[in-house]
């Protein structure tokens, strides 16, 4: 059977991800295509405990090192339990952040190197890598705008602005080193950031039928 695809989609808060993983399921329904929808952090029993410690409030602040290390041990359960079982079924699957989330948000927003994420990258995703990834790209201040008032936001969501622009810039330079990427203006209509996204996942299906 052949091998499903990895499609993975990025962006900063309120970009407009949840949105965009609809339109595409859509699509794929459409095509008759079997996939599954995930997410990171998340994605298995363990993975959403993790993301509950990740995503609280707490008055001691973790350590930008215990945060990646459990970003990624989150992820291998996720890649080892849902996404190589679902690929090597044939199935396609749409995962909400992956680990170009690492490389922004404990790279560029808390600083860690970004040769240390490497490494780990390296010995947990065992040759899984993302076929395509979507990035909706949105200036920071409307993003945090649009992810809501203060009582609702997360523990990333309350970083300071500069964060958020450091894990922009490095999200735009994996754009720009990979070819897997297409970037859109998210800043725009939300329908004409749907029509374009609906454009693209056609294409990415009929490259997979040639």
């Amino acid at each position: 059977m052949p091998r499903g695809r990895l499609i993975t989609i990025e962006g900063l808060e309120g970009a407009g991800k949840s949105t965009s993983i609809e339109t595409i399921s859509t699509l794929l329904d459409d095509h008759h295509i079997a996939y599954i929808t995930t997410r990171e952090p998340g994605g298995t029993d363990l993975g959403e405990h993790v993301r509950e410690i990740l995503l609280a409030h707490s008055d001691m602040p973790m350590h930008a090192m215990t945060e990646l290390l459990l970003m990624f041990a989150a992820r291998a359960e996720h890649i080892h339990k849902i996404i190589t079982p679902a690929l090597e079924a044939g199935r396609w699957v749409i995962c909400d952040r992956f680990t170009d989330s690492s490389y922004a948000y404990q790279g560029g927003g808390r600083g860690l190197e970004l040769e240390d994420i490497t490494k780990l990258e390296n010995i947990v995703l065992a040759g899984i890598k993302p076929d395509y990834t979507l990035m909706l790209d949105v200036p920071v201040e409307e993003g945090l705008a649009r992810a809501g008032g203060d009582n609702s936001l997360d523990r990333f969501e309350q970083e300071e602005v500069a964060f958020f622009e450091r894990a922009r810039q490095v999200f735009l330079n994996l754009s720009e080193e990979n070819d897997r990427f297409y970037v859109i203006d998210a800043a725009r209509p939300a329908a004409s950031v749907q029509e374009d996204i609906a454009e693209w996942i056609v294409s990415v299906i009929r490259e997979k039928a040639t």
